[in-house]
């Protein structure tokens, strides 16, 4: 271990119930002010090469500002909460058209995903609705990324003609 790493591990060991006690206060949780600490203390090692002068002067003004910080992402988070939920809320409700267009737009969807190729079905499927990468299906199937893809561009470009037409004749 260098001078200073241990440097810093000293400093570290020194301040951080002081400094826990100072963010716990602030933040109103001891998880998060320990998560502060630490994120402070790695901050502090990968970009200071020298600890001298008043650590806890600066190591109380990096609390300061990590509280800050977190404090304010936190009051973005709750404002972005707010206002999704709201939105959520203030949206109309389907008129029956809507609906009966939505579920003869899924029908006409899923004859046209049974009407693929045996291959193509199963690799659109592992992929879409199974959530497998290209790698995964060609290992599984035994055969090369390449093909994977050129049945993937298949099945979507046979999903995306449906859906065209289907959007043109609405």
């Amino acid at each position: 271990m260098n001078s200073r790493s241990h440097d810093i591990e000293t400093l570290y060991a020194a301040e951080r119930p002081r400094l826990e006690r100072t963010l716990r206060r602030k933040v109103r949780s001891r998880d998060v002010a320990l998560d502060l600490i630490q994120d402070m203390f790695l901050r502090i090692w990968e970009r200071t090469s020298d600890t001298t002068g008043n650590a806890s002067a600066f190591l109380t003004r990096c609390a300061r500002n990590a509280a800050i910080d977190h404090l304010r992402s936190e009051s973005r988070r709750e404002r972005l909460q707010e206002d999704t939920l709201s939105t959520q809320y203030a949206a109309s409700p389907a008129t029956p058209f809507e609906i009966l267009s939505a579920r003869q737009n899924l029908q006409s969807l899923q004859d046209t995903i049974a009407a693929l190729p045996r291959q193509t079905r199963h690799i659109f499927l592992l992929n879409r609705i199974h959530g497998h990468s290209f790698v995964e299906i060609a290992a599984t199937l035994g055969i090369s990324e390449r093909t994977v893809a050129k049945h993937m561009a298949r099945a979507l470009a046979a999903c995306t003609a449906t859906d065209g037409a289907s959007a043109q004749g609405a």
